[in-house]
Parts: structure tokens; sequence; C-alpha cells
């Protein structure tokens, strides 16, 4: 069997961001949803299993889609300015890319394990991910939900009032990609 890669991007799912709210006033803030829009990963198969994984999101591709809680609905100025303060928080003019690169691909009983290395931010750090797969006739559904502390990584979450309304340090990272099936796929 010929080794293949496969090309994802932003057309064949999504990178979604869910973030909390955290201080004394954390009810008056937004708990926000944010996609990651550019984006990209090649998958490498050899002997019918993955073998590499890399993954590129630009940081400046960040869109505020919607804010949940608060004490009144989040309106499109104030997702604008929450995609601002997110930019800032994560530096995005010095460190415009996420990277993952996997070293190992171990299989799983519900898909695989990539374990590699994560940079946000400039700064490295060891990261398991798991890869959720379903498959169908036509195609392969992978799901990843990760939880990664910002100040892992250098971030200091957006506060404000004197840290008494925050964006928590956890964030929720959902990944949800589907491949379609084609003649050149690993058997």
């Amino acid at each position: 069997m010929t080794d293949t890669t496969w090309h994802l991007t932003a057309s064949s799912g999504s990178v979604t961001v869910y973030t909390d709210v955290a201080g004394r006033a954390a009810r008056a803030g937004h708990r926000l949803i944010i996609e990651m829009r550019e984006w990209s990963a090649d998958v490498t198969w050899a002997a019918g299993v993955p073998v590499g994984l890399e993954a590129v999101v630009l940081v400046d591709s960040l869109t505020v889609v919607s804010g949940t809680g608060g004490l009144t609905p989040m309106t499109g100025a104030e997702r604008a300015v929450a995609r601002v303060n997110a930019l800032k928080s994560l530096e995005a003019d010095k460190f415009g890319e996420i990277n993952f690169v996997a070293e190992a691909i171990t299989a799983t009983d519900e898909g695989f394990r990539a374990h590699g290395t994560l940079t946000v931010h400039g700064r490295r750090r060891a990261q398991a991910v798991e890869l959720l797969v379903t498959e169908t006739d036509d195609r392969w559904d992978i799901r990843s939900e990760t939880i990664l502390a910002q100040t892992d990584f250098g971030v200091r979450p957006y506060s404000l009032m004197m840290g008494s309304l925050k964006v928590a340090d956890e964030v929720q990272v959902i990944i949800d990609v589907s491949y379609t099936k084609e003649c050149d796929v690993p058997q």
C-alpha cells in the first residue's frame, strides 16, 4: 500500500474554543464561543495507520461567534471588543500561529491518541490529544475535546475590574472534522 497524507482545512470541519468566566463578578460576564476560522492539518499514513500529524491554527482568524450568560445578551459590538481583547491576551502580533506536532500516534478503543508538542504563545508543552473516530460508508468523522490552561502557555487571561471579572484560566478546545473516503485512502 502506498503511503498517503490527508490535508484538512477549515472546509473539513471546525476548531472551536469555549471560555468560562471567573472572579467575584463572574455572573456578569459572558462565556465565549470562539471559532478559529483558518487552520490546516496534515495526517500522514503508512501501512494503513496514521503515523504523523501536524496542525497549524492562525491566531488572527479568531472569531467570537457568541457569548452566553452575562447580565444582558452579548451584542455585535461586544463580540468585536472580546475579539480584540483575546488577540491582545494571545499577543497575536508576536505569536501568530498555534502549532501541534505529534511525535507518536497510538490506537485506542475509540480512535487514536496523538502524543506531541503543542506551541501556544511561543511556549511549547507536551500534549496528548484524544481523537475519537467514527467511520461510516463514505467518511470518517473525527472529534477531539481538550482542556488547556492558558497560563501553562504564558497567556494572561483577560480581566477587568481589578480581577473581579475575568476569563477563566482553563478553556475547552473542540475539534470536529470529516474526511471523505477516496480511492487512495489507507486500507
